[in-house]
């Protein structure tokens, strides 16, 4: 078996690393993540052989994230099951993330997709699916 082709990291540059280590670090770990990586701009979380880096670039050219612009709209994630995916759903608010679509949640994606649509602070948005 190969590993070509499959995703190796995700990074995402971020205004603020430490709101973003809460939001992240949090979600990523409730996902069974583990830290990976420290530096003085960033942090990363890996599970099996991904990992997702939240960093503080000082190349950033702005202070805002958009996800309605052109690029990355979201991440989504697998959760669990259904059980699991309410139990990040309550949690998330504690740790800075807010539900979006809540008055279609958990069926935002429709009525064979279950699921839970996530904003953090700074306007990233991830998607956790339901097995």
């Amino acid at each position: 078996m190969t590993s070509r082709g499959l995703l190796h990291h995700v990074e995402l540059w971020v205004p603020d690393l430490d709101r973003a280590e809460r939001s992240w670090g949090w979600l990523l770990t409730a996902l069974g993540a583990r830290p990976y990586q420290s530096w003085e701009h960033g942090r990363s979380w890996r599970l099996g052989g991904v990992y997702v880096v939240v960093e503080r670039s000082p190349d950033l050219s702005a202070d805002t994230h958009e996800r309605r612009r052109p690029g990355l709209n979201h991440l989504a994630f697998r959760a669990g099951t259904p059980a699991d995916l309410d139990a990040l759903v309550a949690a998330a608010p504690e740790h800075g993330w807010r539900l979006l679509f809540a008055d279609r949640h958990p069926f935002a994606g429709g009525p064979d997709h279950r699921a839970a649509y996530l904003e953090d602070a700074d306007g990233y948005e991830v998607e956790l699916v339901a097995d």
